[in-house]
Parts: structure tokens; C-alpha cells; sequence
């Protein structure tokens, strides 16, 4: 489990019985991202970022299927409309925030929505603000979602409420 983050402010805590509840999770998180935005996705194998990861390219409407891209270690998902492509990374099997730079992400991140799976302590850089979701697995195909927001975009009272608004 990740070590507590201080300048993450828990938004969003909540059971997922089921991969169907996990993508519209993701589907209503993308409803809320825009270009220049940042997920980072943390927890056990198998606990669904890439199930979340395939509700937000649903949400942005990028061309291509979204799966994980362990092996490639990214893809960038162009958008079909005039939204932001959504840049996919797997950062497993990075040594860490250099190797991370090597990709030069930070070139597409204010025109993209970046997502980082197994990002903790390693994606921060790319940007002040930013989202990180720990999901945890549970019980049968349930899931444990926690929600962290930490920058100055997710403090503005517009992006808070909607935040909240996630929360039910």
C-alpha cells in the first residue's frame, strides 16, 4: 500500500461490487478530466486500473481499445472528437521518476489526460495537480476505491463540488 501522501485530500471512498461498477467509476471520473490532467492509479494486481482505465477512454471518446499496456509500457488513445487523447502508462516496471522522464510525457501532458497505472512515487512530477485512486481488491470480484486529490485544479470550488458529487 502507498504511504500516506500529505498533500492528498481524500475525496471519494467507496465499495465496487463488480468490474461493470469499476468502469463507470471510470467512466464518471473521465466525465470530469480535461486536457492537462492527471491520474495516477496505485493498488493489488488485478484490482481493476485498467477496468477504470477503459470507463474513462469511454468518458473522453478515444479511438482504440483501451487495455493494459504492461508490455508496451504506454499508448496514447487519440480522441474521435475534439477532446483530449488520453495517454495510457503502465510504470511497473520503471525504476522510477527518471526512467518515467525518459518517455517524455511531460511534452504531451498539458494537451492529454495522463493516466499512470502503478504511478505512486513515481508520476507526481509530471504535475502539481493531480488525482491518485488506490484501488484494493476484495472479497470475490469486489473492489475498495479511495480517491485522493491533491494541486490547486481540484481545490477550485467548481472541481471540488464535482469531486464531490462523485461521493453521492
Amino acid at each position: 500500500m502507498p504511504d500516506p501522501d500529505p498533500a492528498l485530500r481524500t475525496v471519494l471512498e467507496t465499495e465496487l461490487p463488480t468490474p461493470e461498477a469499476t468502469r463507470a467509476l471510470g467512466t464518471a471520473l473521465g466525465g470530469l478530466l480535461r486536457a492537462g490532467d492527471l491520474l495516477v492509479l496505485t493498488g493489488d494486481l488485478g484490482a481493476g486500473k485498467t477496468t477504470l482505465t477503459q470507463g474513462l477512454g469511454e468518458a473522453l471518446g478515444v479511438r482504440g481499445a483501451v487495455t493494459s499496456p504492461t508490455f508496451v509500457i504506454a499508448r496514447v488513445h487519440p480522441s474521435l472528437g475534439d477532446g483530449p487523447p488520453l495517454v495510457h502508462v503502465d510504470a511497473y516496471r520503471l525504476g522510477g521518476t527518471l526512467e518515467l522522464d525518459d518517455l517524455d510525457l511531460d511534452a504531451g501532458v498539458e494537451e492529454s489526460v495522463t493516466v499512470v497505472e502503478w504511478g505512486h512515487g513515481v508520476a507526481e512530477l509530471l504535475s502539481p495537480d493531480r488525482l491518485e485512486l488506490t484501488l484494493t481488491v476484495g472479497e470475490g470480484e469486489a473492489r475498495h476505491a479511495v480517491l485522493g486529490a491533491a494541486g490547486p485544479r481540484w481545490s477550485a470550488p467548481e472541481a471540488a463540488a464535482a469531486l464531490a458529487a462523485l461521493a453521492g
